[in-house]
């Protein structure tokens, strides 16, 4: 069974653990590592001959078009994170639609390619923010992959589909790609990547995984360019915060070398019936 890897490509100082207004007026100021850790995670993945999807945030991609064009040139699947890693949450309708359509348009013009897949920053759509997902058809995604089934204090809809499915909204059908959950006695845990790939033992996360993948149903996996990236600079915030963001950074490389090594993987667009037909038809003109 193919499995969807992915990657949310920003910088370390763009988690929404620590945003603040008066920090994003010191992004540019701060020390850019998101390129040399996407390499390293490119380089990683050439090595195994695998492709996975790269949700890039606007911002970044504004400011190193090599490493978009890299992406494409490698196979992998170009995507949008949006533009400034706002939360769904905390956005007008108006404005969303014109962080989406930013982000569209730019990574489209620099890559030469088209855009067909949306992961929110932090997974934030929510009960609350669903409006989002009419927008996002409207502005022409095919796809996203932004639902938690979950309980969380940034995100989640408890008890929402765990599958890949469609969401009917007013302005037509999108598909919706959850990140992977595991349900055990009655509660919903994620499994899919980020705090929780490393909060983890990869030993007790592994037949976990086995046990989603024998009930038929693909992983959505994700990671951060940031989680290879131990000597990152620290930022201040608080022990929550700080907990979720420095836990066990130095495992995550071998870890993900594991997890490569003992699934199949491709792009989330591999896992889309339409998109499939979609990318046929185009690449049959």
């Amino acid at each position: 069974m193919i499995h969807g890897l992915s990657f949310d490509i920003e910088e370390h100082f763009q988690v929404a653990a620590f945003d603040s207004v008066a920090r994003r007026r010191h992004w540019e100021s701060q020390e850019s590592r998101v390129e040399r850790n996407t390499h390293l995670i490119l380089d990683l993945l050439a090595a195994q001959g695998l492709q996975a999807t790269m949700f890039v945030l606007g911002w970044v991609a504004e400011r190193h078009h090599g490493l978009v064009r890299r992406i494409v040139e490698d196979g992998h699947e170009l995507a949008s994170h949006g533009y400034a890693h706002e939360l769904i949450t905390g956005q007008r309708p108006q404005d969303f639609r014109e962080d989406i359509r930013r982000a569209k348009n730019l990574l489209e013009n620099i890559s030469g390619t088209r855009i067909f897949g949306y992961r929110a920053p932090t997974f934030s759509i929510t009960r609350e923010s669903e409006w989002a997902l009419p927008i996002l058809v409207e502005e022409g995604y095919h796809y996203d992959s932004s639902i938690m089934p979950v309980m969380h204090d940034y995100y989640g809809i408890p008890g929402a589909n765990p599958r890949i499915n469609t969401i009917e909204t007013h302005a037509g059908p999108i598909w919706e790609v959850p990140p992977s959950t595991y349900t055990w006695c009655g509660i919903t845990i994620p499994i899919a990547g980020g705090g929780y790939f490393r909060l983890f033992p990869y030993r007790m996360l592994k037949p976990i995984l086995q046990r989603v993948e024998s009930k038929g149903q693909p992983l959505i996996m994700y990671l951060h360019p940031w989680e290879l990236d131990p000597q990152q600079p620290r930022m201040r915030g608080s022990r929550l915060s700080q907990f979720r963001h420095y836990l066990n950074l130095e495992k995550v490389s071998s870890r993900l070398k594991a997890l490569i090594q003992d699934f199949s993987f491709g792009p989330i667009r591999q896992l889309i019936p339409s998109l499939q037909a979609e990318l046929t038809k185009v690449s049959s003109h």
